[in-house]
């Protein structure tokens, strides 16, 4: 008999987080995404919270993953729902401030790396993190 493993975000609700990252230009660091959900879209580091994982240690650890710097949260934003792709996510934003220069170190995730005035975000920008960027501006 064969045993199904449950993924999180489509057999459950999946929990994650993302980081609002800004240079000193008041730019957004973005990554364009080569997998679903929101393949081809333009969105802000982040990824699953791990079990007994705390929010702030998984922002943490998934920028660190995702662009070889530490980071630091320094204000967590309330959650966004992110329904999009047939997956469900409840995903809290975290303003961030990162030490070091960012590169992808996911290139199987990650096609495209820039840093974006939010004045003037790509077309293709993810629904999580225009929810997100919504959150920072109205909090």
């Amino acid at each position: 008999m064969e045993v199904k493993t449950m993924r999180p975000g489509i057999d459950y609700i999946g929990v994650g987080v993302g980081a609002l990252i800004f240079n000193d230009k008041n730019e957004l660091l973005m990554l364009l995404r080569k997998k679903a959900p929101e393949k081809g879209k333009w969105m802000i580091p982040g990824g699953r919270v791990e079990f007994n994982e705390r929010l702030a240690d998984a922002i943490t650890r998934e920028v660190e993953e995702e662009l070889g710097v530490t980071c630091k949260p320094i204000k967590q934003l309330k959650a966004v729902d992110h329904i999009v792709d047939n997956q469900h996510w409840v995903t809290t934003p975290f303003v961030c401030t990162i030490n070091g220069t960012p590169n992808i170190m996911e290139p199987e995730k990650h096609e495209k790396m820039g840093w974006f005035s939010l004045n003037n975000l790509p077309e293709n920008t993810s629904l999580a993190t225009r929810l997100s960027i919504e959150r920072w501006i109205n909090e």
